[in-house]
């Protein structure tokens, strides 16, 4: 494949997974692209932020994450990090504090 036409293949596929838009590439397609899905950083401060931004306790939190509150305390204190989806929803949150508010309605 010309050299053109996979950068615009790859700018394109890149722009759609960062739009949101649903693709159904492999993990092996889209390194062949040079599609590249960062991974996700998160410091002890910035999940502790999240959580008081959102103004929970640990406690809270952990029950609206579906984890345990000793597992928040560790995230906190930088002797575990979360992991998988868990890392995911701690970026989504950070971007969207209330994105889980209607988990806490009555």
């Amino acid at each position: 494949m010309r050299d053109s036409i996979k950068k615009s293949i790859r700018e394109t596929v890149q722009d759609l997974m960062d739009s949101g838009i649903k693709t159904s590439f492999t993990s092996k397609e889209l390194n062949s692209l040079g599609v590249n899905i960062p991974d996700i950083q998160l410091s002890t401060i910035q999940i502790k932020e999240i959580r008081e931004q959102m103004n929970l306790s640990q406690t809270v939190f952990a029950k609206l994450l579906n984890v345990s509150p000793s597992c928040i305390r560790q995230w906190e204190q930088g002797k575990r990090h979360p992991t998988g989806a868990t890392q995911v929803l701690l970026e989504l949150l950070k971007k969207t504090p209330n994105l889980l508010d209607y988990r806490l309605s009555a």
